[in-house]
């Protein structure tokens, strides 16, 4: 396998350049194929036998561009399929998973809310997780029904978006949360809004810097990590709407957004 082999990434649709972007961030020289799959977006809505079935197609076409690892920033897609991913390939894969443990940890008030997809929510990986870091802290989960879609619309700051937003957080407020884990990769596109209806005490956190962490420690670890001079290259790659995938991701130099029938 040669260090100059990019990196893999898909995700249900755009909101994994959220992840994608703290990664090239963290090693600019790397290059990247990145794949939203919007057409099928949102995963946290299928059950984990389809959730898995796109995992593994999404995978393949990767693996068929000679992606030396693959990074899953994914909530739904790890919480339930990454672990019959590495039983079945031998290329190396990140997941992410919500910042749970941090907030825990870091709580005052012992109160902290988790915003994330169904699919996550409802998967055995989350829920030992989960189980592993609250025992002393009580948390308020919430579904976020509707942000994925009107992100993959383009409307991350519409108006629509702010109605939507002022009603799911409504139960934080109640609540007293002072630490607010964000459980899918679109959601980092709403942390603004997110702030605003919050009350100032209320930490956002969410996995991406993580993963980035994790990416270089497995290049280093299996011997891969790209140690030319020169920058990246990114090809990017949307099954729907290349437009908003263009849009989340243009203050990334040397990338190419393209339209791919996946």
């Amino acid at each position: 396998m040669s260090n100059l082999q990019p990196i893999g990434f898909f995700d249900s649709g755009v909101g994994g350049t959220s992840v994608w972007k703290e990664v090239v961030q963290l090693l600019p020289h790397e290059n990247t194929i990145y794949l939203a799959d919007s057409k099928h977006a949102p995963y946290g809505r299928k059950s984990k036998d389809e959730i898995t079935k796109l995992c593994i197609k999404n995978t393949d076409y990767l693996l068929s561009r000679g992606c030396k690892l693959i990074a899953v920033p994914c909530n739904t897609a790890t919480t339930n399929s990454i672990s019959y991913l590495r039983e079945h390939y031998d290329v190396p894969f990140i997941g992410i998973e919500p910042a749970i443990k941090p907030a825990a940890l870091n709580s005052a008030t012992g109160k902290i809310g988790i915003l994330a997809t169904q699919g996550t929510l409802s998967s055995e990986l989350f829920n030992r997780t989960q189980k592993a870091f609250t025992k002393d802290v009580n948390t308020i989960e919430i579904v976020g029904t509707g942000i994925v879609e009107l992100i993959e619309s383009g409307k991350k700051d519409s108006e629509e978006m702010r109605d939507l937003l002022v009603s799911i957080t409504e139960p934080f407020m109640i609540s007293g949360i002072d630490y607010l884990v964000l459980g899918c990769s679109h959601y980092p596109y709403i942390k603004d809004i997110l702030q605003e209806l919050l009350p100032s005490r209320v930490k956002i956190i969410d996995s991406g810097a993580a993963v980035a962490r994790q990416t270089l420690h497995i290049l280093k670890e299996f011997n891969i990590l790209n140690n030319q001079t020169a920058l990246g290259h990114h090809e990017l790659y949307s099954n729907l709407n290349t437009q908003v995938l263009d849009l989340l991701t243009v203050e990334v130099n040397n990338r190419r957004v393209d339209y791919l029938d996946f």
